[in-house]
């Protein structure tokens, strides 16, 4: 697929656009493409900032802030784009929540609250953005997807469970489109650990501060390998060789990844630092003063692989599992010599 013509000024929603990856997304259309760009989130405080932002660099910004478990609210959002910005362009969604905690100790309201934003508040946004597209033949919907979606870790059941639904709905998706013809583009963006805020303001039943776990990337990259992707929009894409890894050693060798996760995930999403019993969190309602880019985790970058999960990934996918398997295999029949002797 080649390069997407990019209309001037191209229009372009984000959702969970106040702080992190969608606030890091939205900025990177603004200076990169000088995008209009409609921001939703629930705190029009934050967007009002991020608006700011976005003009700054040379970007349009239209403000609309609204909770995207609500379908009445994201089509009517949609439609007040197209009305007051013009034909939608990109669609993005990204906005998220998830409680940390044991499966056992989720109450039904969370397990609930959690998948209809990040399931259903993705969903209701893919068919508003349908709803303008197909009659126009053209557009791109983006989704920021996980790792997670492949490979669930502990501690998040109700956050890998959603990414999962949403991976699922997508492929569904993509096969309709291509039924019937039309000519809207459809990508999925599985990313590694990004230093978001969410891991301040994410709803936790841990004793100790939640951390993301693995090689942690900043939102600032996120944000301009989003741009790539709407310039050369493909089926799905891989973020960070930390999460090529994770989809690919699940695919390998689930069981094994199992225990591995069971061995080291708990304690590897965890800080040193106690958490504060009864804090406010982002799950119901907004978090005043959180709304930032970054995290707390320091400066580190790690290099970012854009990789698209077609024929380069089944590759190494097949490389990586022949690998590992012969790996394991001899590292099995060492173990069994040395209980013979």
């Amino acid at each position: 697929m080649g390069n997407q013509t990019i209309p001037s000024p191209p229009v372009v929603c984000v959702t969970g656009a106040s702080a992190g990856i969608g606030r890091a997304i939205a900025l990177a259309f603004a200076a990169e493409w000088g995008a209009d760009i409609a921001l939703i989130a629930r705190s029009e405080e934050a967007l009002n900032v991020v608006a700011r932002e976005v003009e700054r660099l040379g970007g349009g910004a239209l403000v609309l802030p609204l909770d995207v478990a609500d379908e009445a609210a994201v089509s009517a959002a949609a439609d007040r784009i197209e009305r007051e910005l013009g034909p939608i362009d990109v669609w993005v969604n990204n906005a998220m929540v998830t409680v940390f905690g044991r499966v056992e100790h989720l109450a039904p309201e969370e397990l609930r609250r959690v998948t209809e934003v990040t399931y259903l508040g993705s969903a209701f946004g893919i068919q508003a953005a349908l709803r303008h597209m197909i009659p126009r033949g053209q557009g791109t919907i983006i989704q920021i997807g996980s790792a997670l979606a492949y490979r669930s870790i502990p501690l998040q059941a109700a956050y890998c469970g959603a990414k999962a639904a949403i991976r699922g709905f997508i492929d569904s998706l993509r096969s309709e489109l291509l039924h019937d013809g039309h000519d809207v583009k459809l990508s999925m963006v599985q990313l590694p650990a990004v230093n978001t805020p969410q891991f301040d303001w994410a709803r936790s039943h841990m004793p100790r501060r939640a951390r993301p776990m693995g090689k942690i990337f900043q939102p600032e990259d996120i944000g301009r390998a989003i741009v790539r992707v709407a310039e050369r929009p493909k089926r799905e894409y891989w973020l960070g060789a930390s999460a090529m890894e994770a989809i690919l050693g699940n695919y390998a060798l689930p069981g094994f990844a199992d225990h591995y996760l069971a061995e080291n995930a708990v304690d590897g999403q965890l800080t040193e630092q106690p958490d504060t019993p009864g804090r406010p969190d982002n799950l119901f309602d907004t978090v005043p003063g959180q709304h930032r880019m970054r995290g707390r985790f320091g400066l580190p970058r790690h290099h970012l692989m854009l990789t698209s999960s077609g024929g380069t990934a089944r590759a190494t996918a097949f490389t990586a599992a022949v690998a590992l398997a012969g790996g394991l295999g001899y590292l099995a029949h060492a173990a069994l010599t040395r209980q013979r002797r």
